[in-house]
């Protein structure tokens, strides 16, 4: 091999190497975008939600960088590659995201309804007129469910329930607990337990979302086996969701 040649050679081996290093996810930030939801993902960045995944990805070397957006323009964020995450989806909810083998939370689900209709099950929740925010999804988390409605803001629920529209509303406890606040007799109306659903990051399915889809599984089975986050869940006066052998779900 002359010199020539092998000056050549070494060159293209040198220029694949910086092209392969420049092809790797730079992991220095996340942007997660989600919904404001009251004392859990702020638009102040305060809240039980960002509490914990800064505890998951800070101490790694990755800045959380938030952005506030209604569920559904989170999803698109994400979806056209303009955010990383989208924080608090439910498992599988999207064919076109990544998703971790860990949860980072779990969301309690309630039915509202007026105190003069039956008790709800979580068994027989389908059977009744149900009504949830646009985007949400519970019919594929809940049994059987037959007939639905999805409202664009949780303002006109009440009237819905009262004129007998629907029979319940559906949604995680801290928004149901909202809503029934809102009502002039919140003692006419009765929540009912119907539902465990594990809360998830939704990445984007590119080099860098998978790259912190990884990152995250590993940072959460760290803290899940060392009882770390437990403090930000009492922090927040709100149940712990793992325990120490707790295992992805």
């Amino acid at each position: 091999m002359g010199l020539r040649t092998a000056v050549l050679l070494l060159l293209m081996l040198l220029g694949g190497a910086v092209a392969n290093a420049s092809d790797k996810p730079q992991l220095g930030q996340i942007h997660l975008v989600s919904e404001d939801w009251l004392d859990y993902t702020n638009a102040d960045g305060t809240g039980l939600a960002w509490d914990v995944l800064r505890q998951v990805f800070e101490p790694a070397g990755v800045k959380v960088s938030i952005q506030s957006a209604p569920y559904s323009r989170a999803i698109g964020l994400v979806k056209r590659g303009e955010a990383d995450a989208w924080v608090g989806s439910y498992k599988q909810e999207s064919d076109d995201n990544l998703y971790p083998r860990w949860h980072f939370d779990v969301d309690h689900i309630y039915a509202l309804g007026l105190t003069s209709k039956p008790v709800p099950t979580p068994a027989n929740i389908g059977d009744y007129r149900l009504a949830w925010v646009r985007g949400y999804d519970y019919g594929s988390y809940l049994p059987n469910v037959h007939k639905f409605r999805e409202i664009q803001r949780r303002e006109g629920i009440l009237p819905m329930l009262e004129h007998n529209r629907v029979d319940f509303y559906v949604d995680s406890l801290t928004e149901v607990e909202y809503v029934q606040a809102q009502a002039p007799k919140p003692e006419s109306f009765r929540r009912t337990h119907v539902a465990e659903l594990p809360l998830y990051l939704a990445f984007a399915r590119n080099e860098q979302g998978k790259a912190l889809s990884e990152l995250f599984d590993q940072r959460m089975q760290q803290l899940v086996r060392s009882g770390e986050l437990e403090a930000v869940f009492k922090k927040w006066k709100q149940p712990y969701p793992f325990t120490a052998d707790s295992q992805p779900r």
